[in-house]
């Protein structure tokens, strides 16, 4: 992809996602890799037989990267840690995964659900089964996946659950690949989210970030409250690096050279979405809760927790901002214009 750079393509099964690209940063020392893959023992697996197709054994990497705590993300880095004492890298407000204090957030071997427990909008933890704040389900599990993340957050070192040995601060420098990159913190689709930037050979690791085709999951819970203007203030951010950056490399997706304009693209796809929010609001003259709400921005195939939450976020952004009044009622909020 770049001088020291090669992408590995690493199998996963989620929703509307059939890999995560899995970037290795080759110096003197050995290798880096940049998000590992699912949590378990087959895609543990899987990378490393792409690692050694590519002649490099596990034992040389030094280093494991995570750009935001979605456990096709960070799912391998504890597994590597444990192999080979690599350095586990993640931006300083990292979760801490399993956390014996703080609910389970995924199963750890067959994680098919991108959406993870978060803070609630009050900050405290919910599960991902938990009903949401603002009424409807939460997220269904089987008895077998709730039992084994209860297990996983009983013992963590069972399951091999990533803890970062190294926290980023926004702009701090970490050397990979044999020069300087600068951490970003681009919070927005996790508060954690870390993006890499080479100025040196103009290379951007955007995680999911910036993605070429399709954007981010923006969900509700955000212990800040408006995670949509965090995309909107990150997306701004990564864009004043675009003409400095020769290639994105996104972690789902194909490699792209236009990263201000493909930011640019996903806001405007998000305004798009708030002007729906407007004239449905207008239309209906009455208030409406998010499930309904999310009917007008979300296909019918789209249609469930994911897609309430992304719509909370969005009506929370134009209530923040006095376009719209919420009202909480016993099974959650509903939301009219102002008046």
């Amino acid at each position: 992809m770049a001088p020291g750079v090669l992408r590995a393509q690493l199998p996963i099964n989620m929703p509307g996602l059939g890999h995560v690209n899995c970037y290795v940063l080759e110096d003197e020392r050995g290798v880096a890799i940049v998000d590992p893959g699912l949590p378990g023992r087959r895609p543990f697996q899987k990378l490393v037989e792409r690692l050694e197709s590519a002649g490099i054994p596990l034992r040389r990497v030094h280093t494991v990267i995570v750009t935001h705590s979605h456990p096709d993300h960070f799912g391998g880095a504890g597994w590597v840690r444990k192999e080979t004492g690599a350095e586990i890298v993640t931006h300083q407000r990292f979760r801490m995964i399993w956390d014996r204090n703080e609910p389970p957030d995924v199963d750890v071997e067959d994680v098919v659900d991108s959406e993870m427990s978060e803070p609630s909008v009050d900050g405290t933890r919910r599960r991902p089964w938990d009903p949401p704040p603002w009424g409807g389900e939460g997220h269904r599990f089987t008895f077998k996946r709730r039992m084994r993340m209860r297990a996983a957050n009983v013992a963590p070192k069972l399951f091999k659950t990533p803890v970062p040995t190294v926290r980023l601060r926004d702009t701090e420098v970490i050397r990979l690949a044999g020069r300087d990159w600068v951490g970003l913190h681009t919070p927005g689709h996790t508060e954690d989210h870390l993006c890499l930037f080479d100025p040196t050979e103009g290379v951007m690791l955007s995680g999911d970030h910036v993605l070429p085709t399709i954007t981010p999951h923006i969900g509700g819970f955000n212990p800040d409250g408006d995670p949509l203007l965090s995309f909107f203030e990150s997306l701004d951010k990564v864009a004043t690096y675009g003409p400095d950056v020769k290639i994105v490399l996104p972690a789902h997706g194909h490699p792209f050279d236009d990263l201000a304009g493909r930011a640019k693209a996903i806001q405007e796809h998000h305004v798009g979405r708030l002007d729906l929010i407007r004239r449905t609001t207008e239309e209906l003259g009455r208030p409406a809760n998010v499930q309904e709400l999310s009917t007008h921005l979300f296909s019918a195939r789209a249609q469930g927790p994911m897609a309430d939450s992304e719509t909370f976020a969005h009506l929370e952004h134009l209530r923040r901002a006095g376009e719209l009044e919420r009202r909480e009622l016993a099974g959650g909020f509903e939301y009219v214009k102002p008046g």
